[in-house]
C-alpha cells in the first residue's frame, strides 16, 4: 500500500506529466480557457490513460513479453489509444454534445498525446504490474486535470487584468506556466 501511495504522489505532484515532464502541452495549452473545458478535457484524460494504462499493461505482459515482440509495444499502444480516444469520442457525441463541441479538436488529440503514450511506455520502463500500472496512470491523470483545470482558473482571471501589450496572449500563457511549473517544482521533496 505504502508503494502505491509514493506512485500516486509521485505521478500526480511531484513528476507532474505537464509541468515537470512538459508532456501533454498541446492540449494544456488549447482547452485551458475555461475552467468547464478543462474540466471535460481533463475527465476525458482521466478515463483514456487510466484505462490505457490497464489494458496496455496486460497486453504487454500476457501477449508481447511472452512472445518477445516487446519491440512492438509503441505501435500496439497506440492503437490501443486511439481505440480508447475513439470510444470516449462517440460517447460524449451522444451524451455531452455540448462538451463534445467545446473540447472541439482537442478530443481527437488525445489519440497523439504524448503523455498517454508516455504513461505506457513509463509503466513498460518501470516495470510496474497492473495495479502499479493503472494506478500510476490514474495519478498521472489526475495531475493532469489539476494543472490544466489551474491553468484555466488562472487565465479566466488574468483576462481581465491590465496586461502590456508585449505580453498579451500567448506570452503570458507561457510565462504563467513557467511559475506553475516553479510551484510544483516545490512538491519534489514530498518523495
Amino acid at each position: 500500500m505504502k508503494e502505491l501511495l509514493i506512485i500516486i504522489i509521485g505521478s500526480a505532484l511531484v513528476n507532474n506529466v505537464v509541468l515537470s515532464q512538459f508532456l501533454g502541452l498541446c492540449p494544456f495549452f488549447g482547452v485551458s480557457k475555461k475552467i468547464e473545458t478543462a474540466g471535460g478535457m481533463g475527465a476525458a484524460v482521466i478515463f483514456v490513460i487510466t484505462l490505457s494504462s490497464f489494458v496496455t499493461s496486460i497486453i504487454y505482459k500476457a501477449i508481447l513479453v511472452p512472445t518477445n515482440l516487446e519491440y512492438l509495444q509503441t505501435i500496439v499502444f497506440i492503437l490501443i489509444i486511439a481505440a480508447l480516444v475513439q470510444f470516449v469520442e462517440m460517447f460524449l457525441k451522444k451524451c455531452m454534445p455540448s462538451l463534445y463541441q467545446a473540447l472541439g479538436v482537442y478530443l481527437p488529440l488525445i489519440t497523439t498525446n504524448c503523455a498517454v503514450l508516455g504513461v505506457a511506455i513509463i509503466n513498460v520502463q518501470k516495470d510496474y504490474n497492473i495495479l502499479e500500472s493503472t494506478v500510476n496512470g490514474f495519478a498521472t491523470a489526475v495531475g493532469f486535470t489539476i494543472s490544466i483545470v489551474l491553468m484555466a482558473g488562472i487565465r479566466e482571471k488574468i483576462q481581465y487584468n491590465d496586461i502590456p501589450k508585449a505580453f498579451q496572449g500567448f506570452p503570458i500563457v507561457l510565462l504563467t506556466a513557467g511559475l506553475m511549473a516553479i510551484a510544483f517544482f516545490g512538491f519534489s521533496g514530498l518523495i
